[in-house]
């Protein structure tokens, strides 16, 4: 969720456990980043401020320097703005713009997008012999800015490589893609980059003038235009910048009025197709967004993939986190005496990850408000607890047509009488309800599979329509659909997820499916490659009942705009189905007709910490009807649910869970909903 930020210098400021972070953690932080030359430290959840430091020489009006972190603030938002606009495309010939260009047999073949992505082949202005103002030739007069770096950019930085086949960062190269949205935007109320700043991204978000200058505090007449630097000689105070990262978080949406496009807002803080750097030069280094930089390939570490960033020398950098509404800007000089290839490792090593740390920390309150229909749910008391095929756990459980439960197995010889030997994933039936139902194993070779714990394919959810089975298997890199057409007879492996889905969960309806909502099967998981570590939130993916087996059928939850879900068929674009940081494992979900609530059950650990939350949509928003950070048990897991051991009004189920002994095993327990 977004929330505005507050109006001009006010911004909303609350306690960091409201927002989930874990204080002690923060203020510890603080306290070490003041002794590796930090300045500033923001950070932001859910449009508020949840902690922000300084140094004795700093506060919150103070503009900071921001280096290179110009490139995105200076150079990329007016760029957003001329492609809203329809005054430039992303991939016009940049000599469209830059007369000088158009006869120029190299220069004349770059892009627009390949001047935001460091891929022009234009060379840079830095030689490692010399600081700036000493480089001799081109290149010094071009940082002494003498008579002006844009001309010089233009007419003296040669072409190195071929336009779009190899990263080459370049400073010159941000300096011609400030000319060319210039020229672009001639003949409008803000033609040249200062007003286009002031009047269409900063004054609209409250940014008052005096918390941001830009160019080293000139402009230059070049051409009859007005340009400026847009590379470097900006400064923003922490709040200023923190506001631009969360506009875009936002899709560039700012109380109601759109001030980037959408189209272009999401664009810009995803991967752009141009080369990808070369990371041995500089450990970590991101691809490119347009005039951003972005994790679309996980190369941060620990850092979820859509996060995107900004950055200059002295490790100036914002990075927001849309999955977890973060925002995190720091300013300051270099943060250890170590140099050279070590940019970005020092950021995450220093900033990113202890925030994450701290919010994934935090304190242990449910995410989501109360329920407004689940006043609370009472389990029976743990001597009730029925106790079936000892030594084996998972459960995922689906009803069957043929009015069984079908449900798989882990680490274990399964129901009474035993197999003779263990099984990694195994396949059984449950015939009646509880108290009186029995289990049976349901040999069948094609689905068995053998190895302990994380070395053994084990199913992680389970499904029946139109009288097929179709099975999540997870540990297997990360996941792979399997199915059945025979009730369980036989078994079909399928497609793989190779990018999240770790332990992929279907949600149920009725017998064989019946009551489902629409003509889709819904898939939730954790968004990481494995079902043994948590994440930061749940996604959920969507395929029509008649194509499961198509694996390019498949739809992924980008975002809910006004209580509608937006889909997209790129897994790269998912979006949040569900968070909570750092404490989503495995998931399992039903809907209960009677109650007419889908309800989400979240392991948040292997100890015994879950939560069961509901919604009148698969998709929420989610409020929260039951929350324990120790269920009372010892190591439990694994919370199950079926639609045939509800009763008809939806508040009495019987509930399937495992853990470690003496619950190590298929574990029933009454489970009673208590309505307001």
């Amino acid at each position: 969720m977004a929330i505005p930020l507050g109006a001009v210098t006010e911004w909303q400021t609350v306690a960091p456990e409201s927002e989930g972070f874990d204080a002690g953690r923060l203020q510890s932080l603080a306290a070490t980043l003041a002794g590796h030359q930090t300045r500033a430290l923001l950070v932001a959840r859910h449009g508020r401020i949840v902690f922000e430091w300084y140094a004795a020489d700093s506060d919150p009006a103070k503009k900071q320097g921001t280096a290179s972190l110009a490139k995105a603030l200076v150079g990329g938002m007016p760029l957003l703005v001329a492609l809203s606009d329809g005054r430039i495309g992303l991939d016009d010939r940049a000599s469209k713009y830059i007369p000088e260009w158009r006869n120029d047999p190299q220069k004349q073949l770059i892009t627009i997008r390949q001047l935001a992505t460091h891929s022009s082949g234009l060379d840079d202005a830095e030689d490692p012999k010399y600081d700036h103002m000493s480089i001799p030739g081109w290149k010094g007069a071009f940082w002494r800015r003498k008579p002006d770096p844009i001309s010089i950019a233009l007419r003296d930085a040669p072409v190195l490589t071929k336009p779009g086949t190899v990263f080459g960062y370049s400073n010159p190269g941000m300096a011609a893609l400030g000319y060319a949205v210039t020229a672009a935007m001639q003949g409008t109320s803000t033609p040249d980059i200062q007003s286009i700043l002031r009047d269409r991204i900063c004054r609209p978000l409250g940014i008052p003038d005096e918390d941001w200058s830009i160019s080293y505090g000139e402009s230059y007449r070049v051409d009859g235009l007005k340009v400026y630097a847009t590379w470097g000689g900006a400064s923003f105070t922490p709040r200023a910048t923190a506001r631009i990262g969360q506009l875009l978080l936002q899709h560039g949406k700012w109380e109601g009025r759109q001030l980037i496009a959408e189209q272009w807002a999401r664009a810009a803080v995803h991967y752009a197709g141009a080369p990808i750097p070369n990371r041995t030069d500089e450990l970590d280094r991101p691809a490119n967004g347009i005039a951003w930089y972005v994790n679309f390939d996980s190369v941060w570490k620990g850092i979820p993939a859509d996060a995107f960033s900004g950055s200059g020398a002295g490790q100036e950098a914002i990075l927001v986190i849309p999955s977890l509404d973060l925002v995190i800007v720091r300013n300051g000089s270099d943060m250890s005496p170590r140099t050279g290839n070590r940019h970005w490792v020092d950021l995450e090593e220093f900033i990113w990850r202890p925030v994450l740390e701290a919010l994934r920390s935090g304190t242990a309150k449910a995410p989501y408000p109360p329920s407004p229909v689940i006043a609370a749910i009472h389990f029976a008391p743990a001597e009730e607890i029925l106790r079936k095929a000892i030594d084996s756990d998972n459960w995922p459980m689906t009803w069957g047509d043929d009015n069984v439960i079908y449900t798989s197995y882990g680490d274990g010889e399964g129901f009474e009488p035993f197999l003779d030997h263990k099984l990694s994933m195994g396949m059984a039936k449950v015939n009646g309800s509880p108290p009186a139902f029995t289990g049976e194993n349901l040999r069948t070779y094609a689905a068995e599979r053998t190895g302990d714990g994380k070395k053994g394919p084990k199913a992680s959810g389970i499904v029946m329509v139109g009288g097929v089975l179709y099975l999540w298997v997870r540990n297997t890199g990360n996941s792979q659909l399997v199915w059945s057409d025979d009730h369980g007879k036989t078994w079909h492996w399928d497609f793989k997820w190779s990018e999240s889905f770790g332990s992929p969960t279907f949600l149920n309806f009725g017998r064989n499916n019946a009551g489902a909502r629409d003509d889709y099967l819904y898939t939730y998981s954790q968004d990481g490659p494995s079902a043994y570590e948590a994440s930061d939130r749940i996604i959920l993916a969507r395929v029509g009942k008649e194509r499961v087996r198509d694996q390019n059928s498949y739809e992924f939850l980008q975002e809910v705009v006004d209580g509608k879900p937006v889909w997209t068929k790129k897994l790269e674009d998912r979006g949040t189905a569900f968070s909570f940081p750092g404490h989503c494992q495995r998931t399992d979900i039903v809907y209960d007709a009677g109650i007419r609530r889908y309800l989400l059950a979240v392991s948040y650990s292997h100890g015994g910490a879950w939560g069961i939350y509901d919604s009148a949509e698969p998709w929420g928003p989610w409020t929260c009807g039951f929350h324990t950070e120790d269920w009372g048990l010892g190591g439990t897991h694994g919370y199950r649910f079926n639609a045939k051991w509800m009763s008809a009004d939806g508040l009495s189920l019987w509930m399937v869970f495992s853990g470690v002994k003496p619950y190590d095993a298929f574990c029933v327990r009454k489970m009673t909903v208590v309505k307001r």
